[in-house]
């Protein structure tokens, strides 16, 4: 099976290993935390054949006995295996389906010569409730979906992105799914809709009593159709009401916290840029891959593409570390403020084209109206690149492909 070394993640985890922490790898289901973990177990073999490393996938049916049984007994299982007088490197995928898995954890963290690893399809692993457990304890990696440039070299196709790169928003990331793009036919489209199946089941359905599940589903396609939008819960249950699909605004508030959870969306709040302050209202929600789209809701890709090149913009700066808002100034809106991994701020506006002088002036309008010298950056799909009043236009590809700076 052809694979691609996610080389930012192992590098990470290299910085990690041995550091009195336990390394959390989430993300969404099947977007290749197990093959990560698998390529770092590799690495540590590489470097010295004689480690010791246990390895559990409570996913697998070889484990699914394991996972069956009490913290206690996974944690004897564990600890037999060990070897004295050495550090043991312990591997434990999808944790959350240990009961009380928290206790599994601190057991292992305390233990003498454990160097632990985990890996978890649900924001509940990092939830409130074991805040006070994790706590100075734990670092998480959070893994993505193949980006673009990972795209490009599993695929081999880097001699014309431009042309991948419309494949690569059908498609999507899913390392499966790209696999099955190379067979033709439907299947891409029925492998995401069982990833989402298995989504729901597993770390949605098995949690939350969901009661209506095509309202649910109706949530679903309304932030899929609506990436880029600024939306409230208000709004989808207007707008849903009005279609004679009545649902509260309660309840559209906690299916949407649900999909965060799972990490199917990414929900970015908004940021008063002149007045330094977070605003709690009309935040934006981006999808976990693109691939879902179409095969979900079967969006044509010439459908908003704008916003899809911001959604593929938005996980872009989640895969170099950046803390992102939406930033709005004098009533304008800037896609998005960061901050990098040293603390500097950066303004980001992303739009498909801008050859039209209009649209280049609307475009330009929100930065003309921020005062403070920090970088400002102009995203599209244009060929041509340059300077306007200090903003600078970059291509999208490019940048997308570029080193992170």
């Amino acid at each position: 099976m052809k694979t691609i070394l996610r080389q930012s993640y192992l590098e990470t985890l290299s910085l990690l290993k041995d550091k009195n922490l336990i390394k959390v790898a989430t993300g969404v289901r099947r977007c290749g935390k197990s093959t990560l973990f698998t390529q770092f177990q590799n690495q540590l073999r590489n470097d010295d054949p004689t480690i010791s490393i246990i390895s559990i996938n409570l996913d697998m049916p070889n484990f699914r006995n394991l996972a069956e049984k009490n913290w206690k007994e996974i944690y004897d299982f564990i600890i037999h295996q060990a070897k004295e007088n050495q550090v043991n490197y312990v591997f434990i995928d999808e944790v959350q389906n240990v009961k009380e898995f928290e206790k599994l954890l601190e057991g292992l963290f305390v233990t003498p010569n454990i160097d632990l690893y985990v890996t978890g399809s649900n924001a509940f692993l990092l939830s409130s409730e074991l805040a006070t457990l994790l706590t100075g304890r734990a670092f998480e990696i959070h893994v993505l979906p193949f980006s673009f440039k990972e795209f490009l070299s599993y695929t081999g196709k880097e001699a014309n992105p431009d042309r991948a790169f419309a494949e690569y928003i059908r498609i999507g990331g899913f390392p499966e799914a790209i696999r099955l793009s190379e067979v033709g036919g439907n299947f891409v489209a029925e492998y995401l809709q069982t990833v989402y199946r298995n989504i729901f089941e597993n770390d949605i359905s098995k949690r939350y009593t969901i009661y209506a599940e095509n309202s649910y589903y109706e949530v679903v396609n309304f932030l899929i159709d609506s990436i880029g939008s600024s939306i409230s819960s208000s709004n989808i249950s207007n707008k849903l009401t009005s279609n004679n699909k009545k649902i509260d605004n309660k309840t559209v508030s906690k299916y949407i916290s649900t999909l965060v959870e799972a990490y199917l969306f990414y929900r970015v709040n908004r940021f008063d840029i002149k007045g330094k302050q977070h605003l709690a209202t009309q935040e934006k929600y981006y999808l976990v891959d693109l691939g879902f789209r179409s095969a979900l809701i079967g969006k044509e890709l010439s459908t908003d593409s704008g916003h899809l090149l911001e959604n593929v913009i938005y996980l872009e700066l989640k895969r170099r570390n950046y803390q992102v808002w939406i930033g709005k100034t004098d009533g304008l809106e800037v896609d998005f403020v960061v901050r990098t991994k040293d603390g500097y701020t950066k303004y980001i506006q992303v739009s498909q084209t801008v050859q039209n002088e209009l649209t280049l002036e609307r475009e330009l309008k929100p930065f003309n109206r921020i005062s403070d010298h920090n970088e400002k950056i102009l995203l599209t799909m244009d060929y041509d690149t340059g300077t306007y009043n200090g903003v600078k236009k970059v291509n999208a590809i490019d940048w997308l492909l570029s080193p992170d700076n």
